[in-house]
């Protein structure tokens, strides 16, 4: 079986899916959830900052623009959108 990719391995530009969260975390971050990056909630990965810095992602219906850390973004399991 395949690795799932997490919101952090995906490069700038491309846009994913969010298929569910890492269960192998026992503390799920609340504020991916108060954000509403949810499953089936469609994301863009607008800008990456270096040396492991936050990625900034643009979703949902109203192309809300948020920074994640790179830990929130590791948590967030993704697939590619066809």
């Amino acid at each position: 079986m395949k690795n799932p990719l997490t919101l952090f391995d995906i490069p700038d530009g491309k846009k994913v899916k969010v298929l569910g969260y890492d269960d192998k975390v026992t503390e799920m971050p609340t504020k991916i959830l108060e954000m509403g990056i949810l499953p089936e909630t469609e994301v863009v990965v607008l800008h990456r900052a270096p040396f492991s810095g936050p990625l900034y992602v643009e979703y949902g219906e109203e192309d809300t623009c948020v920074a994640l850390r790179s830990e929130e973004a590791k948590f967030i399991l993704v697939e590619y959108i066809d």
